[in-house]
C-alpha cells in the first residue's frame, strides 16, 4: 500500500476509496452483529422535523462504547491507523465508532457537509467501513462531489437532486471510504432490506471533539445537541 499517494489523492478529491481494505470473514461476522442488534425495522432517533427537512433517515450505534472489541479491533489495524496519520497528520484523534444503519425504504441521506466549512482546518474524517455489498439494486450508493472540500459552503437547493460533476460510489464488503468533513456528499435512498456502514470519525489535533454538531444541508444547518435548525437556506 502507497500510503502517501493514497493521502496525496484524498486530499486532491476530498475522499478516498480502497476496495478490499478488509477481509471478507472479518466484515461478515461484523455485518451479522450489526443486524442482531438492530433488526430490521428499529425506531428512529431524530425528531419528525429533522427527518422531514433533512430528508435523513439513518439510526446509529456506537459499538465500542459498549464494549464490543470486535470493532474496535477494527480501528486499531496498523495500515487503518497509517493511512489516518498521512491524511490527518501527527497527534490525531479518534472520535467513536458510530454504525449507521438505513431499512427497506428509507430516502437515505439528504446532500451535506458533516461541520461548518468556514475554518478550513477545522473538520471531521469520516472513515467508512463496508460491511456488506452496496449495489444499485438495494440502493443507498454514496455519492460525492469530488473537490468540495476546497469549494466552501453546501450550495443552497432541493436535498436530494443531481448535481453535474458528482461521482457515485458503489462500495463492496471490506472497502473504505475516507472522507473529509467538508465534502459534500449524500446517500440514495434504500430499495433492498437494509443499508449498514459503520464509521470511525477522526479529527486532527486541537479540532474539538463536537465538530459534527453543526451539520450543513442544502436547506437549512442543524444543531444536533440541542435538535434544532439553527439557519434556514434558501
Amino acid at each position: 500500500m502507497n500510503i502517501a499517494q493514497y493521502a496525496e489523492q484524498f486530499w486532491e478529491d476530498g475522499y478516498l476509496v480502497i476496495e478490499d481494505f478488509f477481509d471478507a470473514a472479518r466484515m461478515d461476522h461484523l455485518n451479522e452483529m450489526i443486524l442482531q442488534h438492530f433488526g430490521l425495522k428499529p425506531d428512529w432517533e431524530h425528531s419528525d422535523e429533522f427527518i422531514q427537512k433533512a430528508a435523513t433517515e439513518v439510526i446509529p450505534w456506537f459499538p465500542v462504547r459498549e464494549g464490543v472489541q470486535d470493532f474496535e479491533l477494527v480501528e486499531k489495524t496498523a495500515e487503518f491507523e497509517q493511512l489516518t496519520q498521512a491524511i490527518l497528520g501527527e497527534d490525531w484523534q479518534g472520535l467513536y465508532c458510530m454504525v449507521m444503519f438505513s431499512k427497506q425504504g428509507t430516502k437515505g441521506q439528504a446532500w451535506h457537509q458533516d461541520c461548518p466549512p468556514e475554518n478550513t482546518q477545522q473538520f471531521n474524517l469520516n472513515r467508512l467501513v463496508y460491511t456488506h455489498d452496496i449495489t444499485p439494486e438495494l440502493g443507498g450508493q454514496t455519492i460525492v462531489y469530488p473537490g468540495s472540500h476546497k469549494m466552501g459552503e453546501l450550495s443552497a437547493g432541493l436535498p436530494h437532486e443531481d448535481l453535474e460533476n458528482q461521482i457515485v460510489l458503489t462500495p463492496k464488503t471490506g472497502t473504505i471510504v475516507f472522507l473529509h468533513g467538508h465534502t459534500w456528499h449524500r446517500v440514495l435512498p434504500i430499495n433492498g432490506t437494509y443499508r449498514v456502514s459503520t464509521n470511525y470519525r477522526a479529527v486532527p489535533k486541537n479540532t474539538p471533539e463536537d465538530i459534527t454538531d453543526i451539520a450543513v444541508y442544502r436547506n437549512m444547518r442543524y444543531r444536533f445537541s440541542t435538535g434544532e435548525v439553527i439557519e434556514e437556506r434558501v
